[in-house]
């Protein structure tokens, strides 16, 4: 007998999410997942372990570098100024980054 799969609302959305990412991402970045290594950066404006909102982020690049073909990059006590545009063009001229998380909103002001 032929097991039929469920259709429901919630597993067209999570195929309908997935998908719209994967064709919406950067060619670059599709690039780099397909060849199986993708540096991803993670920018802190203050210390990774300050029981806060750094310290979640800090835990995610954690379960991220986990993943097999991914590297990850991470620097902390990033002012919002001009040091985060510089800290950002480091980790992709020279640590080969191609997804970069700058964790504070403050970032986007200098950008």
């Amino acid at each position: 007998m032929k097991k039929m799969t469920a259709f429901s609302r919630r597993r067209f959305l999570q195929t309908s999410a997935a998908l719209a990412a994967t064709t919406a991402m950067p060619f670059g970045l599709r690039q780099a997942m397909a060849a199986g290594s993708l540096t991803v950066g993670f920018i802190y404006v203050g210390p990774k372990d300050d029981y806060g909102y750094n310290q979640a982020h800090a835990e995610g690049a954690a379960a991220v570098k986990k993943m097999d073909g991914v590297t990850v990059v991470e620097e902390e006590n990033v002012p919002e100024s001009v040091d985060v545009v510089n800290t950002m063009e480091s980790m992709i001229n020279f640590d080969g980054a191609s997804l970069l998380f700058p964790t504070s909103f403050g970032y986007y002001a200098p950008m």
